[in-house]
């Protein structure tokens, strides 16, 4: 009976952690995915020249109406359809590499690739903290969360200075805080992993669900970077 106990512990520790390796794997695979769309989408979009017009006219409210509403979306359908949850991300990051081709107008392409790359050294970092650590970053999350919400308001405040210094200054605030979401988000997804039952439908729908935070934050990254590169001189003339 003892020799039975002793031999299942170690099956069960192995099992967890090829379970947990998997759905990480899932996790990052499908937001890796979902970033390799949007620069995809983004490259397509402003080669085009019509795509692009459509962009800069009325075509720009319906993107970012429809932007802002696929993350409840997606959350939504994420355990009850894992699939639909997975196509309508993909979505959402086609139609974010269209909206973000606007900014080949004002940004030259060295900008373009130095705040990507950047973005994706800075993302990787921190998420492998984040996934790595024993250290409890709960607490870092809900700072950095707070003050997400405080930097919104600011940035509304400033959309009726127009302030080109504050928004310069408001972008390096806006790096340090999905930098510590990057981690703590992170921490959070792998978590919430061993919390579950680790059944099919709810891995599936916590790996959605993972990809589509994580994403916002990569995609929140790169937008503040690519104002502190463009504000230190490298946007389009």
């Amino acid at each position: 009976m003892n020799n039975q106990q002793f031999d299942e512990q170690p099956r069960r520790v192995v099992n967890a952690d090829v379970g947990l390796n998997t759905f990480l794997t899932k996790m990052y695979g499908w937001m890796a995915l979902a970033v390799l769309l949007s620069a995809v989408s983004a490259y397509f979009v402003s080669t085009n020249q019509a795509l692009l017009s459509t962009m800069t006219g009325s075509g720009m409210w319906i993107g970012l109406i429809v932007w802002f509403i696929f993350p409840f979306l997606v959350n939504g359908q994420a355990f009850k359809r894992p699939t639909v949850s997975f196509v309508l991300l993909m979505v959402y990051a086609l139609i974010t590499g269209g909206i973000f081709s606007v900014y080949s107008l004002v940004y030259s392409g060295t900008t373009i690739v130095s705040a990507f790359v950047s973005s994706a050294v800075v993302f990787i970092v921190m998420a492998l903290y984040g996934t790595v650590t024993k250290r409890d970053l709960t607490r870092v999350g809900a700072q950095a969360t707070a003050a997400l919400i405080a930097l919104l308001v600011a940035l509304v405040i400033n959309m009726f200075l127009h302030s080109a210094i504050i928004a310069y200054v408001f972008s390096f605030v806006g790096v340090i805080i999905f930098t510590a979401l990057t981690a703590s988000d992170s921490q959070k997804m792998k978590t919430l992993y061993l919390k579950s039952d680790g059944s099919g439908n709810v891995t599936s729908g916590l790996a959605v669900i993972g990809a589509m935070q994580l994403y916002l934050d990569f995609v929140n990254l790169f937008i503040f970077l690519i104002q502190i590169f463009g504000g230190a001189g490298s946007s389009r003339d």
